[in-house]
């Protein structure tokens, strides 16, 4: 198909010919179109028609806060804390999760302002092509997406794990073995396949109805869960706070010391991921100025209460050292008094529902976020297309069910829990820096480099205190060189604050203390990503590799073209966009 303008542009993928004079023309493409911005003016007019039909706006605040509960109460607090408790805080892994969750608050908060200011689906996707232009976008929105991918294939066979403890019956008889695939790959998951086909339907029927699905099941896994507290606390013997099973092992409320109660807080975080799925749910809030912010940040405080109690729970029922690795919760029902087995079981059932809103809040999340992303033409539109009558992108929703669902069949839960976490964190990052940027920086009128050099700047002090962290001498010399690093980065930030103003401050909800809160994000993300395993960081390289080659041999061209028939804006336009869209104030309500 020939596309054309006043200017008979034609397509890059019109013939073969054409795409070769394209990719001849890629270095000139790609200094006009990687850095090229969106504005919040665009982003909620002629980006959002492009889906054709609109989404509905049916979700208030309630449904919001049941979406992140949903999102993030699932399996992983029911392996995490045995892992943390058992390696690296003891039983101050309670301590652990708060941490977590106020790491997960200061993110919360920098996608809030965002969603509030941009009510689109595109979330984290969106929020970057406004502040740091179209490449990083589609690089942070690629990594994102097939992290949401994985974990789903992930949580849909974790589903079947937990399905068969709640029945009492080895995972074999749940799966079958074909003999002739590699190991790791040839463990047949039939229920993980129609899980995820069966939620893609629901999924594609209706938001509402998903919504209304959500808050059903995690009303009864909320339930479960103060079962299990409960039950915990009433088997509880507070010595075990204190003292270990095995006297040779270190003993206390902090038996690894305060360095493991941070490790162990980079170890849980995995637990609070889901939040931002509720960000690409804006587009379809009836009041985003008061519905996110509630729902946003209720649901993380919520949950980091449960997980606090969670691990209080775990923890006085069991020295830490007895806690089982892998299931610490079903397992500390199985040691001792065997009439309190048969709880294992109903926490079978109660991860069960858990798994299934996870997967449900992660599965709407990921159509949306490439809806938007085909939405801005780096991607086929096919994906931006919403349904006339289930006001749902459906063809989104259609393609990453059947993906997901064909990772979910073959592929090993081991395999796939080793590839996720570090793109979620480096989105995390990521929009920390574009919420600073956005409030100091103005298109065309602001000089951007004392923002950009002050970002760089605390990010080199982050890394290097990092590295000390884990690398850096013991005794007091690690201490001197952590509080020096800790004093340059309040020197820096202090001197940008009273430096550099603010160039745009939201109309009705932002970040508090800015750029306080918004930095301490970006050192709490870099001091994750560093407690991350070098599996994490070669899968991050490969698919950010990968990524990057879909870019250049096909979105920047698609882009480029539909720059050139006038169906994105250029550059030079922001500046009188961002002036429209300062005056518009419908457009964000």
């Amino acid at each position: 198909m020939v596309l054309m303008d006043s200017r008979s542009h034609v397509s890059s993928f019109s013939s073969f010919n054409s795409y070769m004079r394209a990719l001849s023309d890629t270095p000139k493409r790609l200094a006009r179109r990687a850095c090229s911005v969106s504005t919040s003016f665009e982003e909620t007019s002629r980006v959002r028609a492009r889906s054709g039909s609109e989404m509905k706006r049916s979700l208030r605040w309630y449904d919001l806060t049941g979406l992140g509960l949903g999102g993030m109460v699932g399996a992983g607090v029911f392996v995490t804390t045995g892992h943390a408790s058992r390696n690296y805080a003891g039983p101050s892994v309670i301590l652990s999760y708060a941490i977590a969750g106020l790491c997960a608050l200061l993110s919360a908060f920098c996608y809030t302002e965002f969603a509030v200011d941009l009510p689109v689906a595109g979330g984290a996707f969106s929020y970057i092509r406004v502040t740091f232009g179209e490449f990083l976008a589609f690089l942070t929105g690629a990594n994102l997406i097939i992290d949401y991918v994985l974990s789903n294939a992930a949580a849909a066979r974790g589903f079947t794990a937990y399905l068969g403890t709640a029945m009492g019956i080895s995972n074999t008889h749940l799966r079958f073995t074909i003999h002739g695939l590699p190991k790791g790959y040839n463990e047949i998951d039939i229920v993980a396949v129609a899980v995820v086909l069966l939620l893609t339907l629901v999924i594609c029927y209706s938001t509402r109805e998903s919504s209304w699905l959500n808050m059903v099941l995690t009303v009864l896994h909320i339930l479960f869960i103060v079962f299990i507290i409960v039950v915990g606390f009433w088997r509880a013997k507070w010595k075990n706070f204190t003292e270990p099973e095995n006297p040779k092992n270190p003993g206390g409320f902090f038996p690894f010391g305060p360095s493991g109660v941070f490790n162990g807080a980079a170890v849980v975080y995995v637990s609070y991921i889901g939040y931002d799925a509720v960000s690409t749910m804006a587009e379809e809030v009836k009041n985003p100025v008061k519905d996110i912010p509630v729902g946003v940040s209720s649901s993380v405080i919520i949950v980091s209460i449960l997980y606090c109690l969670m691990a209080a729970s775990v923890t006085a029922s069991l020295p830490y050292d007895m806690i089982d690795p892998d299931s610490p919760f079903s397992g500390a029902f199985k040691v001792g008094s065997s009439g309190c087995r048969w709880v294992s079981n109903v926490i079978g059932v109660g991860a069960s529902f858990g798994i299934l809103t996870s997967l449900l809040v992660a599965m709407l999340g990921q159509a949306r976020y490439m809806c938007v992303i085909g939405r801005s033409r780096v991607l086929p539109s096919w994906f931006a297309k919403v349904h006339p009558k289930t006001s749902t992108p459906v063809n989104a929703s259609t393609f990453l069910g059947i993906f997901t669902a064909a990772i979910a069949l073959f592929t090993d839960l081991n395999i796939l829990l080793n590839l996720i976490s570090i793109g979620a964190l480096f989105v995390f990052y990521m929009v920390a820096n574009a919420v600073i940027y956005r409030r100091y920086v103005t298109m065309g009128t602001t000089n951007p480099w004392p923002t950009i050099s002050f970002l760089s700047c605390f990010t080199l002090i982050s890394v290097m205190f990092n590295l000390l962290w884990h690398f850096g001498p013991s005794g007091k010399p690690k201490a001197f060189l952590l509080g020096a690093c800790v004093t340059m980065a309040i020197g820096v930030l202090q001197l940008f604050h009273f430096m550099v103003p603010q160039t745009r401050k939201p109309e009705f909800w932002g970040v508090p203390l800015m750029p306080w809160i918004p930095s301490i994000s970006i050192f709490l993300n870099i001091f994750l990503l560093s407690s991350l395993d070098r599996a994490s960081y070669v899968q991050f390289g490969f698919f950010s590799c990968l990524s990057v080659l879909v870019y250049v041999l096909y979105s920047v061209h698609s882009s480029f073209d539909a720059e050139e028939v006038g169906a994105l804006s250029q550059k030079t336009g922001e500046s009188m966009k961002e002036s429209v869209e300062s005056e518009d104030n419908t457009l964000k309500v």
